[in-house]
């Protein structure tokens, strides 16, 4: 077959990219189509320095349009030429899947979350568009006023692959939500192999994550500031400073941690508290589980797939600061068997990925 691998945009590493660097280990003759690549940062993680990403004019976009990298990003997939393909791969949380096979083709898209800014966070991205200092207010606006066919577009654009999968139950049940299609549930490559269980003895919590309002790092800070329970805060962002001022004693901070720091502090920790928003996955607490700690999650979203109480953690029902100080009251980390736990990351491994990919695509084709 010929494939090809299509993807919103590559400019960093992070969930999204692992997928299409997976999808680009299964096919690694299969040329990858985006909107935009930034090849000098993206050569220096293993595996992309031989992949043949293609791009096309949105590549080359002035700064003063790249304001309206949706819009543009919209034209040029639906108008991308696929159709010497046989099968179409693509991995969206955005525009990306409106790309369509030829006749008699297969298009199979492996969709992160319906796109976030016209549904689940529209609200969110109204608020703060995310644009450079100075245009959030042509985003605010644009988003206001085009929100309505924009969402029509992207509904459309929801109908072109032949078969739809998702990263989790959570984001199953938001394309039946807002796309009426049914999607079967394939989780993301996790790179367990970065952490193994410790002998070391556990003391304290850990959070790890992009201090953002959208992580809710404070409900975890807050919560084991009243108890004065140890917490180890590892990563950065705006709400570093507020974070801090908010801490106890019993709080510390890590900015700049390497992933030796990581995994370590993950291995030692009695639990990772993982307060974020509703999350399409949620990555890190698959890996906390292959370091042999348990996860107090939010108890909505994707991480319900790998949070099971009593088994692998423990889920808060309210996202208040009362709710997570009663569960970490409740919370008895020698229930948990570090051993147990790793095992059970391995349903989320880049080769538990693999397999499940190969027996979709082995489906979508077999005619």
């Amino acid at each position: 077959m010929k494939v090809a691998i299509v993807c919103d945009w590559i400019l960093g590493i992070g969930g999204a990219e692992r997928v299409v660097l997976e999808l680009h280990r299964l096919y690694p003759d299969a040329p990858i189509y985006t909107s935009q690549y930034d090849a000098k940062k993206m050569t220096l993680y293993e595996g992309f320095q031989d992949a043949d990403v293609r791009t096309g004019w949105l590549q080359n976009l002035p700064g003063a349009l790249k304001k309206f990298l949706p819009v543009l990003r919209a034209w040029y997939f639906s108008r991308l030429d696929l159709s010497e393909y046989d099968l179409i791969l693509s991995a969206s949380g955005a525009e990306a899947k409106a790309v369509r096979p030829g006749k008699g083709k297969v298009h199979i898209c492996y969709l992160h979350a319906p796109t976030h800014y016209y549904w689940s966070k529209y609200e969110e991205y109204v608020k703060n568009p995310g644009l450079p200092r100075g245009t959030n207010w042509i985003g605010k606006i644009g988003l206001r006023l085009l929100v309505e066919p924009l969402r029509a577009w992207d509904k459309r654009a929801a109908k072109a692959p032949t078969v739809m999968l998702a990263n989790s139950t959570h984001t199953a049940a938001m394309i039946k939500k807002y796309y009426k299609r049914e999607a079967e549930v394939v989780w993301p490559p996790v790179d367990i192999d970065r952490f193994t269980p410790s002998d070391q003895p556990r003391h304290g919590y850990v959070a790890v994550g992009r201090q953002t309002p959208y992580k809710r790092i404070d409900l975890a800070v807050a919560a084991c500031t009243q108890l004065n329970e140890t917490l180890i805060v590892i990563g950065s962002g705006p709400d570093h400073k507020k974070l801090e001022k908010m801490a106890g004693r019993s709080v510390t901070f890590f900015e700049n941690a390497s992933d030796e720091t990581v995994a370590r502090h993950m291995q030692t920790a009695r639990a990772l508290i993982f307060p974020t928003n509703i999350e399409d996955f949620g990555v890190t607490g698959v890996e906390a589980l292959a370091a042999g700690t348990p996860v107090i999650a939010y108890a909505k979203g994707g991480p319900k797939d790998y949070v099971i109480p009593g088994k692998t953690g423990a889920l808060f029902k309210k996202q208040t600061v009362e709710s997570l100080v009663e569960t970490l009251q409740d919370f008895k980390p020698e229930r948990y068997d570090p051993a147990k736990l790793r095992e059970f990351s391995k349903d989320f491994s880049v080769r538990a990925f693999r397999t499940r990919m190969q027996d979709v695509i082995a489906r979508a084709t077999a005619h």
